[in-house]
């Protein structure tokens, strides 16, 4: 029996092997990717299109580069965040606060939520505004450091940095595609076409 057990191995000796070989097994919790990494993978997953920068000049570079693709140079940006409008102002854009006027909406937002990829806004960047009355068109700037696990994260967040007075109108946008995608899950949700000024503040 001892010869056998040399040739072919026992049984338990083969499980072990087995156990070994294989990094994880079924039941080992699953390995959580970093939570930036998250936010990315759902955000593309929804549609969203990204663009990291490691500073403002590359947010400036890359936003030009975003009127250029779509052809906004000369059409007219909502804006309704005045500490955004000074930080913009130098970059040439047509500011108007009237939605009629405008084709795309810059805006920031309050969290990136990395378990779907979302982004939760409140009335701080959209005031009493709801998502359809808003362009179709979004450009977000936000920053690493607003990168959170998920939207009970986010909303605690909220309460913390505003104790005297919380934001009203807190919603998230999940699709970033057009209508024309939408399934049941998407169903009385707004799609917006939205791209992602991240810029790298950690």
């Amino acid at each position: 029996m001892s010869l056998f057990r040399k040739i072919f191995g026992s049984k338990s000796e083969r499980l072990g092997e087995e156990l070994k070989s294989n990094d994880r097994g079924k039941y080992m919790p699953e390995i959580k990717l970093p939570i930036d990494e998250r936010f990315t993978i759902n955000f593309k997953a929804n549609g969203g299109k990204f663009l990291y920068c490691e500073n403002l000049d590359e947010i400036f570079e890359n936003l030009n580069y975003i009127l250029e693709e779509n052809k906004w140079e000369e059409k007219k940006v909502l804006l309704l965040d005045k500490n955004l409008e000074d930080k913009f102002k130098n970059s040439g854009l047509q500011i108007t606060s009237k939605i009629n006027n405008s084709t795309f909406f810059l805006t920031t937002c309050e969290n990136l939520i990395a378990d779907d990829g979302s982004l939760l806004i409140s009335s701080k960047q959209i005031f009493e505004k709801k998502l359809p009355e808003l362009p179709l068109n979004f450009i977000v700037f936000a920053t690493t450091s607003q990168i959170v696990e998920n939207i009970g994260e986010g909303l605690r967040g909220i309460k913390s940095k505003n104790r005297e007075k919380i934001p009203t109108n807190i919603t998230t946008i999940k699709h970033f595609k057009s209508s024309d995608d939408k399934d049941f899950l998407s169903y009385g949700s707004s799609a917006k076409n939205l791209y992602l000024l991240l810029l790298e503040d950690l």
